[in-house]
């Protein structure tokens, strides 16, 4: 029997695994790329879950029938992106928002002094959850109808007993069905780490825009402030896999102790 036609120009042949792609791959696709596809379906469907350790290079490598330096360069990717977490000497493992060097992907307020790690977890106070429907703005930053259900979370992060940052939050309805305030009072790790453990939605990457701006009476109380404090303002959307919106988050920042610091590459 001549041995199955294969999409990849150096690959005899995918394998099995080859029907979990969402149709035909375009031929300018790198090998790598094509395969660190195929990882994150596994990934998206559950396969592997968060904190679970992925299989070798030499099995992965084996399952698609390609070389283990084409696994090699996709994991490499994977990594950098922070969806994996390479371990020496145990292997490579799915990334989860519990584990440290994650919890502060996406917070970029540090102090003036040391740094996040060196600050530690932020002492948060729930002041409202409650389910509504969604105005048009949040709908659309959700990829929602207007009207549909979602989840609105306020709340105030102190650091050593400042109150630093004031959040609004809203969720679709739906995935996050069953969060209470109380639910994210008791949590004490990372709130995506909450998100990944409890509800199976893995933030991935996310979208924000800054901006300086006054705070209202409300928020000035809130944080402690007067209303003519300059505050950073930052909304950010949070996307899970396939680029799905899962979370808008608008934030006011208080810059007298703390920066807003980034890497660009």
């Amino acid at each position: 029997m001549p041995a199955p036609h294969s999409p990849f120009p150096d690959s005899p042949s995918l394998g099995s695994d080859a029907s979990l792609a969402s149709g035909p791959v375009p031929a300018f696709s790198p090998l790598y790329q094509q395969i660190k596809g195929l990882i994150l379906q596994s990934l998206e469907s559950g396969e592997w879950r968060p904190g679970e350790a992925i299989p070798s290079e030499m099995d992965l490598a084996a399952r698609y029938r390609v070389s283990q330096g084409t696994v090699r360069k996709a994991i490499d990717e994977l990594a950098a992106d922070n969806l994996v977490v390479r371990r020496q000497g145990k292997g490579t493992f799915v990334a989860t928002h519990s584990e440290q060097q994650v919890q502060y992907r996406f917070l970029k307020l540090v102090p003036d002094e040391g740094n996040a790690q060196q600050e530690g977890p932020a002492e948060r106070t729930i002041l409202e959850c409650k389910r509504l429907r969604a105005h048009s703005d949040v709908a659309r930053a959700l990829g929602l109808r207007s009207g549909e259900p979602v989840l609105q979370v306020r709340r105030v992060l102190a650091f050593s007993g400042k109150p630093t940052i004031l959040e609004d939050l809203w969720l679709p309805g739906t995935p996050f069905k069953g969060l209470t305030a109380e639910r994210l009072r008791d949590h004490r790790g990372a709130t995506y780490a909450l998100y990944e453990t409890e509800f199976g939605v893995r933030m991935l990457r996310a979208e924000e825009q800054i901006r300086a701006v006054l705070p209202d009476a409300e928020q000035a109380r809130l944080l402690g402030v007067t209303s003519a404090t300059p505050l950073l303002s930052v909304e950010r959307v949070a996307l899970t896999y396939n680029d799905t919106p899962m979370e808008l988050r608008r934030a006011l920042y208080r810059t007298d102790t703390h920066h807003y610091k980034n890497t660009l590459n």
